[in-house]
């Protein structure tokens, strides 16, 4: 007795008509009889009960019958785990982002990746936003947290996550600063600027100074818009950050914002991997993740 004698029985019992039985199951009225003939000498009892007319089960075919249902029903069960389990994805992923990112919008995604595909291994590397996008270009991870740059290579792939203000900071604390940012006429060759060595948070900050036709006073220049909060927050200048950074700073209450016009473009923050690595299972995954993610 195998499955497949099992389905035919099945057919068979359903039907109660050797020749329509055959029919479903695209064999001979004689291979079923066979079919049957095996199962009740496995069995020791009668399953059906025919004569030239008719044919049914006995009490005996019913308990037989469920027995058979269940069996097979277990079985594709049983098939379709071991699929999954076979086809489940397995590897490793590997991500870089802002410590803003790893804590903030990220974390959530990475939970409902690692729920839907345990097996995957992520490997996360932190560190300056300025370089999120030089990282997925050289081949160094997967996928970046990264602000979306003015000009998008055609060699990457990018999806929104949100959009986050640019604002200027300033001490709440320090008295020469607010002594210069509370003229009737900011002075900006005096006021010190604390800005990013590189990115597009530099390029931004930069243009807009450009566009007003200031040279402004840089006193310093750090790697990574955190610093730029602490850097503030301590009294060294002003400093211009994503609101994104602000938020989640731990200083957030030792810095004030400036309304400044024009106001800077805003970043839009989300995913970037090279566009060739859609095509890659474990990538392709956690882009649909993201996507599912964004829509709940």
């Amino acid at each position: 007795m195998d499955f497949k004698d099992l389905s035919q029985f099945i057919v068979l019992a359903d039907t109660l008509h050797y020749g329509r039985a055959a029919q479903k199951c695209h064999t001979s009225a004689s291979t079923i009889s066979r079919v049957v003939q095996r199962i009740e000498d496995d069995v020791g009892q009668r399953l059906f009960e025919r004569d030239r007319r008719e044919v049914h089960l006995t009490q005996a075919g019913v308990e037989f019958k469920a027995f058979a249902l269940r069996t097979l029903e277990q079985y594709q069960l049983l098939k379709r785990q071991l699929h999954a389990e076979a086809s489940e994805l397995q590897g490793e992923l590997s991500l870089y982002c802002t410590v803003t990112a790893s804590y903030s919008f990220l974390s959530e995604i990475l939970s409902a990746f690692r729920a839907r595909y345990p097996k995957v291994d992520i490997r996360l590397r932190t560190g300056d936003a300025a370089q999120a996008v030089a990282t997925v270009l050289r081949g160094e991870v997967d996928i970046a947290i990264a602000a979306r740059p003015d000009q998008l290579s055609s060699r990457l792939a990018f999806k929104p996550i949100t959009q986050s203000p640019l604002h200027f900071i300033a001490p709440t604390e320090s008295v020469g600063v607010s002594e210069l940012l509370g003229a009737s006429t900011i002075n900006w060759a005096e006021v010190p600027m604390v800005m990013a060595e590189t990115g597009l948070g530099r390029t931004r900050v930069d243009n807009w100074f450009r566009r007003q036709h200031i040279k402004p006073y840089i006193y310093g220049q750090v790697s990574g818009h955190e610093a730029i909060v602490t850097m503030v927050a301590l009294g060294f200048g002003v400093g211009v950050v994503p609101e994104l950074v602000l938020n989640s700073s731990p200083m957030a209450d030792k810095v004030r914002i400036l309304n400044m016009t024009p106001e800077l473009e805003p970043f839009s923050v989300g995913l970037c991997t090279q566009a060739k690595h859609l095509e890659h299972a474990l990538v392709k995954a956690f882009w649909l993740v993201c996507e599912e993610w964004l829509r709940d």
